[in-house]
């Protein structure tokens, strides 16, 4: 079993943070770039067959390196423990191949809390799996998670996420390429807490080296579920040839919920094997489009206006707003990974954030008052890109 993180430390003049075990190890050494400080964590998977560090893990330090200038990454010879003393980033144009171990959607997520703080445009082209099951596919980053940063964002001209190449497991030969602006900070002033009613639900059913009718297939397996809910649906059926298509097939379905007050809530499913399921091979195109439309509309009954893939994200990114009161509203419980999140975004930045019990948004008679929807509020750091070229 992993070590259960310890929380943090701050040891003198070098405010160095330490942590134990790899979970959320990504999201922390972003942290730490962002913040200045910097981190050691030990004790990464030490009762292992294989201790230490792993491939996808190593190749995340050295992309960080890549688009930061001055930053020092140690690891010990065994690879249970990793340290990271910050530098400047820098963006500019890279190519970054991610190994096949893990998804370009691993390296990207966490990348898009970084990018805006580079001290010029960041451009990257990512090599690799587009969509593998187990993490969030770039589809869904497309979707989702660039809206999301657009809404901190004065202006989002420039900020794109494109599909040049699709690529599944196990062989991928995928491209995307990804562009965000440099900015001096964050827009001030985020209240994001009326969720609305689900008016549109969009979706893009995609598939690589099957036949094209799997497409069709996926489309007319989730409009047979979503139809007796929402009457305004559209599914694109996307279908990649030749060298767009990647080295092995593969077939997935990304459906979006727009809302009346523009909350996004996303859910996918695809033909991937998820090392913690059963081959998902065996799931035919009617499974695959069915089991998205139910996890969309478990979203959509969990509420707030935040769907769980990008809690973290937004998270980070209020605590590094304006110094105002910011305030989002998310759908309850919150998850394991989350709270532990709003921990590290203690350690790193002294900002602890108040959680409260949503008021429900059912009119009175028609419902007994309840609701699993909480309020995160907290006042933002101000944090400025001083580096940033722009203005």
């Amino acid at each position: 079993m992993p070590a259960i993180p310890s929380g943090s430390t701050t040891a003198g003049p070098s405010r160095l943070v330490r942590f134990e075990g790899h979970t959320a190890l990504r999201h922390r050494l972003v942290l730490a770039l962002v913040s200045g400080r910097p981190v050691r964590i030990d004790r990464i998977r030490p009762d292992d067959e294989d201790p230490g560090i792993r491939d996808y893990e190593v190749s995340f330090l050295r992309l960080l390196e890549r688009i930061s200038n001055g930053t020092t990454v140690e690891i010990n010879y065994t690879g249970t423990s990793v340290y990271l003393a910050p530098g400047t980033l820098i963006g500019g144009a890279h190519t970054h191949t991610c190994p096949e171990s893990r998804s370009i959607g691993w390296f990207l997520e966490p990348l898009l809390a970084l990018a805006p703080f580079c001290k010029r445009e960041l451009r990257i082209t990512m090599l690799g799996i587009t969509t593998d099951g187990r993490d969030a596919s770039v589809d869904t980053l497309r979707t989702s998670l660039l809206p999301h940063l657009g809404l901190f964002l004065d202006s989002p001209e420039g900020l794109e996420l494109r599909i040049t190449k699709r690529g599944h497991p196990p062989l991928g030969g995928g491209e995307v390429v990804f562009r965000c602006p440099a900015v001096k900070k964050l827009k001030a002033n985020f209240d994001f807490t009326s969720v609305g009613r689900a008016i549109k639900i969009r979706g893009i059913a995609h598939s690589v080296r099957v036949s094209p009718q799997i497409s069709n297939r996926l489309v007319s397996a989730a409009r047979g579920v979503l139809n007796r809910y929402i009457p305004d649906i559209y599914i694109y059926a996307d279908v990649y040839r030749g060298d767009e298509s990647g080295r092995s097939p593969g077939y997935a379905l990304t459906l979006l919920s727009t809302s009346t007050s523009s909350v996004l809530v996303s859910a996918e499913a695809t033909s991937c094997a998820d090392p913690d399921e059963a081959r998902a091979a065996d799931r035919t195109p009617e499974d695959v489009g069915e089991l998205a439309a139910s996890l969309l509309l478990a979203e959509l009954a969990r509420g707030g206006c935040i769907d769980r893939g990008a809690e973290r994200f937004v998270l980070t990114l209020m605590v590094l707003g304006g110094e105002d009161l910011r305030r989002c509203k998310f759908g309850g419980p919150l998850d394991a990974s989350t709270l532990q999140h709003l921990r590290d975004l203690r350690d790193f930045f002294g900002v602890a954030f108040k959680i409260r019990p949503a008021p429900s948004s059912i009119p009175d008679g028609d419902g007994d008052g309840t609701t699993n929807e909480i309020i995160l509020s907290c006042v933002g750091i101000g944090h400025v890109n001083v580096a940033a070229k722009t203005g």
